[in-house]
């Protein structure tokens, strides 16, 4: 099979590589479509991975070809969404259903193969069916939409509550959609990037600033989600909460993070709760976050294609992630059709 290969950083080649074969309780997949994660630029282009050489892409669907040992509820053909956590199952946070908490996870594409390659093997434990009809690029977006939904329900909103989303990319762009489908009556996001907000216009937003603007005082928000993860964007976050307020913070910084003193200053006398929210799984595993998320993108409730700035063959991967690193492009979900 064809896969695109990290050895280091910004090293990825493409390859052939034996087509794998399913072990017991496991399927092998033929990988539909693949998206890049946020975190796939650092991890593939700066830090690293767990392990290298390594295939890389955790975003993804697959199509049944193969059924291993014991396997059963699955047949050649299905279309299948991938949790990409394989979590231990035995530590204190599995045995609460806290898989995202996991002590001792693997996962696809950091630190076991991926799928920007053209098959992969998963665990049964790890796929949902897709209801019949459902476009395969909507379920490789089950994993970024269910990150959303999961930083919501760590603060969920009450009908008539303000949402604010600080950074538009995909999954900046679901969190939009979940706090309208949940009755916020209006939402404000901020993004570095005009195309973005227009994006987040399209998902929803009613109010929408650059990075660099002055927000109102008086737009405020009850629950915001930050989900770009840059100081200046985790500073602002917390500012804008309204009294009683909850952040959520989803961004991956990159380096270490200051708060100014007027952000302490700011949920300190304001009693603005923080919140951690990390990947996006309960349980039963993968969790409700993947079945409604799944049932949300299948019926249309959950709309996704717009964001999709790049379709591209596997063929392609190592140049598009040259042009991420050049920059000066503009891309929101950059899907790869294995």
């Amino acid at each position: 099979m064809r896969a695109a290969v990290m050895y280091q950083p910004g090293d990825i080649r493409l390859e052939d590589l034996p087509k794998p074969s399913p072990g017991k309780g496991e399927v092998l997949l033929k990988v539909a479509a693949v998206g890049v994660c946020g975190s796939d630029i650092p991890r593939m282009l700066i830090k690293g991975a767990h392990r290298m050489p390594i295939v890389c892409g955790h975003e993804f669907s697959g199509e049944v070809v193969e059924l291993g040992e014991g396997v059963e509820g699955f047949a050649a053909g299905d279309l299948v969404g991938v949790a990409p956590m394989l979590p231990c199952g035995v530590c204190d946070q599995c045995a609460t259903g806290n898989f995202s908490r996991c002590r001792d996870y693997d996962y696809f594409g950091s630190r076991r193969d991926g799928a920007y390659a053209e098959f992969v093997c998963a665990p049964t434990a790890n796929l949902l069916k897709a209801r019949p009809g459902t476009d395969l690029r909507a379920v490789a977006m089950t994993d970024p939409a269910s990150i959303a939904l999961h930083a919501i329900w760590k603060a969920k909103p009450t009908l008539g509550d303000r949402g604010g989303v600080i950074g538009c990319g995909p999954i900046g762009l679901f969190a939009i959609q979940w706090m309208k489908l949940m009755g916020c009556r209006d939402i404000v996001a901020v993004d570095v990037s005009e195309r973005k907000l227009e994006q987040a216009r399209e998902a929803g937003a009613s109010h929408t600033f650059l990075a660099t603007a002055e927000i109102p005082s008086d737009l405020k928000c009850d629950l915001i989600v930050e989900a770009a993860g840059h100081p200046s964007s985790i500073n602002l976050a917390a500012n804008l909460a309204a009294p009683g307020g909850h952040v959520v913070f989803i961004g991956i910084p990159v380096g270490d993070v200051t708060l100014a003193n007027k952000t302490f200053q700011h949920f300190l006398r304001q009693e603005v709760s923080l919140h951690g929210a990390w990947n996006s799984f309960g349980a039963p595993y993968p969790g409700p976050q993947w079945t409604v998320t799944l049932d949300y993108l299948s019926s249309g409730a959950l709309r996704w294609e717009f964001m999709i700035s790049h379709e591209l063959s596997l063929d392609e991967l190592p140049g598009m992630f040259g042009k991420i690193k050049a920059g000066g492009e503009f891309f929101s979900k950059i899907m790869f059709r294995p």
